[in-house]
């Protein structure tokens, strides 16, 4: 085959346009830090890097349910904290109405302060976290406590359920504590406590009976409070095992798509080196033109 001038000049111009895609695509890594910039250079990598985001954008999805049950456990805790407090003053005050040296007036102090503590009781059965009652099992938006009846399973169906979030494929965390029972027992205790010190007619040993009944609602707080430890204590080794899946998936993302700057910078002198061997062979191959014999 005759090899002619047209046919080695077109091979330069063709190798010379390669060689400067290839410095492009190098210089383009460099810049962005990245080893394609649009999914066209290499689909495989692209699919990847699509399948480790939507991982990550789950493990993040799942740190902020987290931090929702985190709101709700902590409010939990503190309002059955505050309301186990409420019941140690309850006893000291049945222990001073069980004594027959009272007078009238000051059974009447008592009376005043149980009532306020039936109000604060209340109250921590409304608690919320952001615009959600979370004593009222999946009725969110209603009170337990409307300042005047609680909730009944029978008008609020969802009183006794659970309010459960997602924090994992597949896994879920209870978040709310049931607490129409326990409040409900507690309140009829202290109005009741509230009526007799009302009754002229009681005695010291009629009040006996609320230390008991203290006793039984202080022992249902606990272990209200026991199993809130004991899925804090889950929501914890949630946050470890979801922090250790973003690093994972960090790595396998930055792995498929992150250059070794190094070598790509060792790829780029290599093919500046090549560039600038082809253009020197190309200035010797091609023959000259008239123009440089006039010249």
């Amino acid at each position: 085959m005759r090899v002619t001038q047209s046919m080695l000049s077109n091979n330069m111009l063709r190798n010379l346009s390669g060689s400067y895609n290839k410095m492009a695509t190098l210089q383009e890594q460099i810049n962005s830090g990245k080893k394609i910039t649009r999914p066209s250079q290499d689909p495989v990598v692209a699919i990847k890097g699509i399948g480790y985001r939507t991982d990550l954008n789950k493990v993040e999805q799942y740190q902020r349910n987290l931090g929702e049950v985190n709101n709700w456990l902590d409010s939990s805790d503190d309002a059955l904290d505050k309301v186990g407090i409420a019941l140690h003053r309850v006893q000291e005050l049945v222990i001073q109405a069980s004594s027959d040296t009272l007078t009238p007036d000051d059974r009447t102090k008592i009376e005043k302060e149980i009532t306020q503590i039936k109000e604060q009781v209340r109250d921590m059965g409304n608690t919320k976290v952001g615009d959600k009652y979370i004593f009222s099992g999946t009725n969110t938006n209603s009170p337990l406590h409307d300042g005047t009846n609680f909730l009944t399973p029978g008008a609020a169906v969802g009183v006794n359920k659970d309010v459960n979030i997602e924090v994992y494929d597949g896994v879920e965390i209870t978040v709310n504590t049931k607490g129409l029972d326990m409040f409900q027992n507690i309140d009829d205790m202290i109005v009741g406590l509230e009526a007799d010190l009302k009754d002229p007619n009681k005695s010291g040993k009629d009040f006996d009976k609320y230390l008991t009944m203290k006793n039984d609602n202080e022992k249902a707080v606990l272990a209200a409070r026991a199993d809130i430890g004991a899925r804090q204590n889950r929501v914890e080794m949630m946050e470890n095992r979801l922090g250790a899946q973003e690093v994972i998936v960090t790595k396998q993302l930055s792995n498929n798509e992150d250059i070794d700057y190094e070598k790509v910078i060792t790829e780029m002198i290599t093919q500046e080196s090549i560039h600038q061997a082809a253009l020197s062979v190309g200035a010797k191959i091609i023959q000259s033109t008239l123009v440089d014999f006039i010249r």
